[in-house]
């Protein structure tokens, strides 16, 4: 196998997988010639060259683009089919880019220190619940930032879906707005509806 086809998928597989599961022997072990016996393996190679966060082995923007992935997975996990199918275009252009811009501020320009061991939680809560997902600090297991959304129903405008956020500097008291899309005057399903 080509020398960078077996880099990019180590790469790739480093990726997919947070750095959580090694990759396959077969891709990490190089036929070593005389010549390049003292050359490092392109494991070795890669894991020198990126920043260690979280020791997940993979360099902050690549993280944090996997994480505002996952991020945009369980939005769309929350919603269910009948909610995604109607909101699904303005989630995307206004309230997701909302959601990155918040996430990578909060990871690149906040304290270092206190985002290097971060994750996103797994289940969005399904019923009438706001919980999209929470990012928290893996060896702490305390929340850092809070994604919500809301069902609101002002008197006679029908129902809106209120997407907002809270942070841990005050303790999640405050709505931070990311903002609003409409449903409809009819009665908006469960979270997590598929049918």
């Amino acid at each position: 196998m080509n020398k960078w086809l077996r880099k990019s998928l180590v790469i790739l597989f480093t990726i997919a997988t947070f750095g959580l599961v090694a990759p396959p022997a077969a891709l990490t072990i190089e036929k070593h010639t005389s010549e390049d016996t003292l050359e490092e393996s392109s494991l070795q190679q890669f894991e020198r060259q990126n920043f260690d966060l979280t020791n997940h082995h993979i360099d902050k923007d690549t993280y944090i683009d996997t994480l505002l992935l996952e991020a945009k997975q369980q939005s769309f996990e929350k919603f269910g089919e009948k909610i995604a199918n109607v909101i699904e275009n303005d989630f995307e252009e206004v309230i997701f880019p909302k959601m990155e811009e918040v996430i990578s501020y909060y990871l690149n320009e906040q304290e270092d220190d206190h985002f290097k061991n971060i994750a996103i939680s797994k289940i969005p809560t399904g019923g009438k619940t706001e919980k999209i997902f929470h990012i928290y600090d893996e060896e702490t297991g305390e929340d850092v930032l809070r994604f919500h959304v809301r069902r609101d129903h002002p008197p006679q405008q029908g129902y809106w879906f209120n997407f907002h956020y809270h942070t841990y500097h005050d303790s999640f008291q405050s709505h931070k707005e990311l903002g609003s899309i409409y449903w409809d005057k009819n009665t908006p399903p469960n979270w997590k509806s598929y049918q």
